[in-house]
């Protein structure tokens, strides 16, 4: 059986916490500082404490069919559990060692006891992407460690970051179409430093946005027929991938690790039409994947809403997903909805291997008519080390663990309510209808809770469907066991 990698290229640390072996091979292990403990706060004026953080491993290679994988390390726990669950892969723990056989290609973790103790590997299919170095309109950054400073890129331009390659920048894209991010190799962030304009004093930390210049990884706005296909980024300052009024957007194979900042999120996008997210591995500190209106930081009329479509956020996809969430929300439509509507939306296949906060969620705090949303065949693991979340009100407040409390996500949620800061104004409100779950798998010691509410008699939650609860396998059918809580303003939710 062929495995492959390719070396690390100098100035990239490498893991020695374990040693990884794929078919007798030794695989080297890539380092991402990720989130220790569920502990946020809204930007107070300065980044999140170091401290906070720690470091975990992940690995990168291709094989080209079934595999047996060890994992060495002086560390281990006396557990071992290889997610998604749903790939049934069994691990054997002897000693320093976890042994077990994966049956092809995939992202998978190998959970030690605590969820803070794992490692992310990312086993691919071998892939050749056809571009050439001397082609006109590429970007090309080979094997090695490069800083190129910010990458814009314009239409009909291709970005491809190599096997092999570590590149330290931000890409930014604006009115580009036909334009495309590839390769295998790393879109590293952790040199990008917030830009502080001011001080703040401690009384007025508890909002604070207006102090500093934080960017995203990637930016794109306005942009047509976008592809980012392979690569891996690291370490984002605030979202790893913002698409604002794109059209025609394909993220493929894309891994998102290492990420521990305050608003610290993984693919949001604003005014969408036409997304398509597939087989992606996304470990975020802050939300996973957000389908998002306009933010309560944006004003309309300088982004340009020309259109009727610009105002709507319509057709997307996201499946075949593996996602990981140390804080915030794994799936999510909100929580800023400032959109006339955002419909057709259907998250499936996917494998929420850790959540916090809740995995499946609406959140409409703005005006937008949010319908037709589709949860289908989604898998929700709440069998592991699930710490308490805390919100840190004061500037020397420590996080205090309770190990032991049964703390449960929440599992889905849809809503109507207006925020002090994330809404857009007091005065409009939107509505949730025609809400689908279907086929949801919960792995968990009972039944994490499902909450449903409105705003008023005009802004409700309502035909709502829930058809296909399952807990540790067993269909969920009476409401009490469900542990669904229907709050003021809701009409017509079913559980079948």
């Amino acid at each position: 059986m062929a495995v492959s990698f390719v070396p690390f290229p100098v100035g990239e640390e490498e893991r020695k916490e374990y040693m990884l072996e794929v078919e007798g091979v030794k695989i080297p292990l890539h380092e991402a500082r990720v989130s220790a403990i569920p502990f946020n706060r809204r930007w107070p004026g300065h980044q999140r404490p170091i401290e906070q953080s720690e470091l975990i491993a992940f690995a990168s290679f291709t094989i080209d069919g079934p595999v047996d994988v060890t994992l060495t390390g002086e560390n281990l726990l006396q557990q071992a559990v290889v997610r998604p669950l749903s790939k049934k892969v069994s691990a054997k723990l002897q000693g320093n060692k976890v042994s077990f056989h994966l049956d092809g290609p995939g992202f998978y973790t190998v959970d030690l006891g605590s969820c803070r103790q794992v490692v992310h590997l990312f086993a691919e299919e071998p892939r050749d992407y056809f571009v050439s170095q001397a082609a006109p309109d590429i970007l090309y950054f080979g094997p090695g460690v490069h800083r190129p400073g910010l990458i814009e890129l314009k239409t009909n331009q291709t970005l491809y970051i190599a096997e092999g390659a570590v590149v330290h920048s931000r890409v930014y894209a604006r009115h580009a179409d036909h334009i495309r991010i590839l390769g295998r190799g790393i879109l590293d962030c952790s040199e990008n430093k917030e830009t502080i304009l001011f001080e703040v004093e401690p009384a007025n930390r508890d909002y604070a946005v207006d102090n500093a210049v934080r960017t995203h990884t990637v930016q794109l706005e306005y942009c047509k027929d976008v592809l980012i296909d392979g690569i891996t980024i690291r370490d984002s300052q605030v979202y790893n991938i913002r698409p604002v009024c794109c059209e025609g957007l394909r993220i493929v194979d894309v891994k998102i690790v290492g990420n521990w900042r305050y608003n610290s999120d993984g693919i949001d996008m604003h005014n969408c039409y036409d997304i398509a997210i597939r087989h992606c591995f996304v470990r975020t500190f802050d939300d996973c994947i957000c389908v998002k209106g306009f933010d309560y930081t944006q004003d309309e009329d300088a982004l340009e809403v020309l259109s009727k479509r610009q105002s709507r956020f319509e057709q997307v996809l996201v499946e075949d997903c593996v996602l990981w969430c140390d804080w915030g929300i794994a799936l999510e439509i909100g929580a800023e909805t400032r959109a006339e509507e955002i419909c057709n939306v259907t998250f499936q296949n996917c494998d929420v291997i850790h959540a916090t906060h809740k995995a499946l969620d609406i959140q409409n705090v703005d005006y937008a008519d949010i319908h037709d949303i589709y949860y289908k065949d989604i898998r929700v693991e709440c069998d592991g080390d699930n710490p308490t979340p805390v919100l840190q009100t004061a500037e020397d407040q420590s996080y205090q663990d309770k190990p032991g409390d049964g703390y449960l996500p929440f599992l889905m949620s849809a809503s109507v309510f207006y925020h002090a800061e994330y809404s857009a104004d007091a005065i409009r409100r939107g509505q949730n209808h025609d809400i689908h779950f279907q086929d949801i798998q919960v792995t968990a010691s009972q039944m994490p809770p499902s909450l449903f509410s409105g705003f008023d008699e005009q802004h409700k939650s309502r035909n709502i469907t829930i058809e296909g609860l399952f807990l540790n396998g067993k269909a969920i059918k009476a409401w009490e066991t469900a542990n669904i809580q229907d709050g003021a303003f809701t009409e017509n939710i079913q559980l079948k």
